[in-house]
């Protein structure tokens, strides 16, 4: 295969859709020779701000000297973008090949194309012998493809209702599954959690017999910065290349965790990583400002608890702009009526639109959704025409793309096409 039916042929396999459990991966793992037990890992979960917490994590090992893989999804643009060494994407080859091997083995047993994604990422951090994974979880953690992975440390960055077809709707429920990923007396690291959620985690790491290290127990934590503490160790950190206030809390578990499982404590180096994390993990899409006049930023806020800290964000700067727009879109599986609510304190022009994806949101459901809350929303059917468009005012208006992952990448990608410099 080249790498075009390499991608066709594992795209294809969304048709099986979501499958939890561990048999077919375990099974499709023992099929590569169990490539996940052959390099250190860090395993991290999370309704919000998982991907932001690999990356740092990532960044502050590679800048320590660690050949670090980094597994994370979705991808923005590119496919390859998931899988990467020291921040480098996985080759198209690599894939091509991947898939070639595997070719009689997917026709006979169905793997689902994030059970394939995630065999592909731990082979080749195998074979390129990787000295330590940060690997983000899928969907959920106690049976999500990923957690065949017996890692160094666990990590969980929040609990909020999401994905409630699958987990619940029901916050000790979601945190049971997500707490799923810790492991016999492997150290067990929570963000700043609800109560409920910490009692829970507790309750699951002291059967497991896991230490679990909460941050609000090593952190000093002011409106400006965070100051994590530990012994003889203090970091203070007061900005990220990330833009958010909530963006110095992945940092600052970033930190604990690296602090308390490798020892990493040297400031120099975790200033470095922390500076340095878009270049080493290639992140996107975190209140990501794509243009500065007119100012156009794209952020994947997609649930509540996120969409609240985009506006933390945005209320700060939101009045020195003229004419606000908001473009929206989201997955089908999240509550958005309160947010949809604060949203429009913040905006004079709200549209909606979708994406080709069986889980989004339509226009006529997230219209429905607007005129019950007595907003007014516009569909819009080509936003990367109307993004493309507002770019070439020269204005001191503003506009955000806000919303899933999958909206922001697909707009992202729209946007290249039409070979728009972002």
């Amino acid at each position: 295969m080249n790498i075009k039916e390499a991608l066709d042929k594992l795209y294809s396999m969304h048709r099986f859709g979501v499958k939890l459990g561990l048999e077919n991966i375990k099974n499709l793992m023992s099929h590569l020779g169990n490539a996940h037990e052959k390099f250190n890992s860090i395993h991290i979960a999370g309704s919000n701000g998982k991907g932001s917490t690999a990356s740092f994590i990532s960044s502050i090992l590679i800048e320590s000297g660690y050949k670090t893989g980094l597994y994370t999804s979705p991808h923005y643009v590119r496919f390859n973008e998931r899988v990467r060494i020291n921040g480098v994407e996985i080759p198209d080859q690599y894939i091509a090949d991947f898939m070639t091997e595997l070719n009689d083995y997917i026709d006979e047993h169905t793997p689902t194309y994030f059970e394939l994604t995630t065999a592909l990422a731990f082979k080749y951090f195998a074979e390129n012998k990787i000295d330590i994974g940060v690997i983000e979880v899928g969907l959920g953690g106690r049976l999500d493809a990923t957690n065949v992975l017996t890692p160094l440390a666990s990590v969980i960055t929040s609990i909020s209702k999401e994905h409630t077809n699958i987990l619940g709707d029901d916050i000790k429920v979601i945190t049971c599954e997500k707490a799923g990923i810790v492991k016999e007396r492997v150290n067990v690291f929570g963000g700043f959690l609800g109560d409920e959620p910490k009692n829970v985690l507790k309750q699951i790491a002291n059967e497991r017999k896991s230490d679990c290290h909460f941050l609000e127990n090593y952190s000093e934590r002011k409106f400006e910065f965070n100051k994590v503490i530990d012994d003889r160790f203090q970091f203070s950190i007061y900005q990220t290349p990330l833009k958010g206030r909530y963006q110095i809390d992945n940092a600052s578990l970033g930190v604990l965790v690296l602090e308390k499982t490798l020892g990493i404590n040297d400031p120099k180096i975790i200033s470095k990583g922390i500076q340095n994390v878009i270049r080493n993990s290639g992140i996107q899409g975190r209140y990501e400002v794509v243009s500065e006049n007119p100012k156009v930023i794209f952020d994947s806020s997609h649930n509540e608890e996120s969409i609240e800290s985009f506006i933390s964000e945005f209320k700060d700067e939101y009045q020195k702009y003229g004419n606000k727009v908001l473009i929206f879109g989201a997955m089908n599986d999240k509550e958005i009526d309160s947010s949809f609510t604060e949203l429009c304190k913040y905006f004079d022009e709200i549209y909606v639109c979708t994406i080709d994806y069986e889980r989004a949101f339509t226009i006529e459901q997230l219209l429905e959704i607007s005129k019950r809350n007595n907003i007014g929303t516009k569909g819009l059917d080509n936003p990367s025409k109307f993004i493309q468009e507002f770019m070439t005012c020269n204005s001191n208006d503003c506009l955000v793309l806000l919303g899933s992952i999958y909206l922001v990448g697909d707009i992202k990608q729209n946007l290249l096409k039409r070979r728009l410099d972002i």
